[in-house]
């Protein structure tokens, strides 16, 4: 063994930070009391927030590996970012608006280790802060995805079969099994498996980029797993809400996940998606405003958006 290796610690806890100061404050107390016993490094890389995040971590939280980025990359991007800085036999790649319970952590390590090797991931049973379970596992968004989700189809039929499907509905997420794709909230990867199939592909900028890593790891062999017995808080949305630009990006990435996946057919079916959520977002907006006049520079900043998109 090299002595590189030899002083590698146990687990690297990896977490992208992005305006969500007060959570993140939590988060870290958390981790703390989490590793302890554990050999393990704390690493923070900061996508330049503008709530002080960097320099609340800088003063309160000293053990930590501080990174500053000096613009917001993405997320992909900063999670490759961590993955290249993390030297752990294990990364656990945790949200900022996170908080792990106190044996989690521990309980995720040990389960993993029984799953080597063709272990991809793991990941926990992520509650909300009432404790109610988020039924979080989704399985692969196929062709027949994008005619249901988000559209009238979907709106008059939400028990339908491709909906119950991909959302993991027959599910009440109970139980450890294997699954197609656990979120990327809070997920604990071997190094072996970052050597086997690179990172994250940094043109799903937000999303999606999680769905494309697990993908990966099954088109390579490897289990996902989700573990009840391990659980984390999880405020969602807390950070990506926050983003302006939210919905546009959204799009984005989907019509580049498919693109990706299902080549020329599933991108023009996603850009053609986008373009009946445009329309219906106009409309909506008309009826908000109650006049065309009203709504006119509405609709025109909207089809910009979208028609930058569609270019793609």
């Amino acid at each position: 063994m090299s002595h590189a290796a030899a002083n590698r610690p146990t687990v690297s806890v990896a977490i992208l930070s992005w305006n969500t100061e007060a959570l993140l404050a939590e988060c870290l107390d958390a981790v703390r009391e989490a590793c302890e016993g554990i050999s393990s490094e704390t690493i923070v890389v900061d996508n330049a927030s503008s709530d002080g995040s960097a320099a609340m971590v800088e003063s309160r939280f000293p053990w930590v590996r501080l990174v500053r980025n000096p613009v917001n990359d993405g997320y992909a991007k900063g999670v490759n970012h961590l993955l290249a800085l993390a030297r752990g036999e294990w990364v656990l790649l945790l949200g900022s608006d996170t908080r792990p319970e106190p044996d989690s952590i521990r309980k995720m390590i040990a389960f993993a280790a029984t799953r080597m090797p063709g272990l991809g991931c793991v990941a926990p049973r992520l509650v909300n802060p009432d404790g109610t379970i988020q039924r979080a596992c989704m399985r692969w968004p196929g062709i027949a995805t994008l005619l249901w989700w988000d559209t009238p189809l979907g709106a008059a039929f939400p028990k339908s079969n491709e909906l119950v499907r991909y959302q993991y509905l027959d599910w009440d997420h109970r139980g450890t099994r294997e699954v197609e794709q656990p979120p990327g909230t809070c997920l604990l990867v071997p190094r072996s498996t970052v050597e086997r199939i690179g990172t994250m592909d940094g043109d799903l900028w937000l999303f999606f980029n999680d769905v494309d890593w697990c993908r990966r790891m099954r088109d390579a062999g490897l289990a996902r797993w989700y573990l009840d017995e391990a659980v984390v808080v999880h405020h969602q949305g807390a950070s990506t809400k926050k983003y302006a630009d939210f919905a546009p990006e959204w799009h984005r990435n989907r019509i580049a996940y498919y693109r990706k996946h299902h080549g020329r057919f599933g991108k023009l079916l996603a850009k053609t998606i986008l373009a009946f959520v445009g329309i219906r977002e106009i409309f909506r907006v008309r009826r908000g405003l109650g006049s065309w006049k009203e709504t006119r520079p509405h609709a025109r900043q909207i089809t910009r958006t979208m028609t930058e998109i569609l270019k793609r």
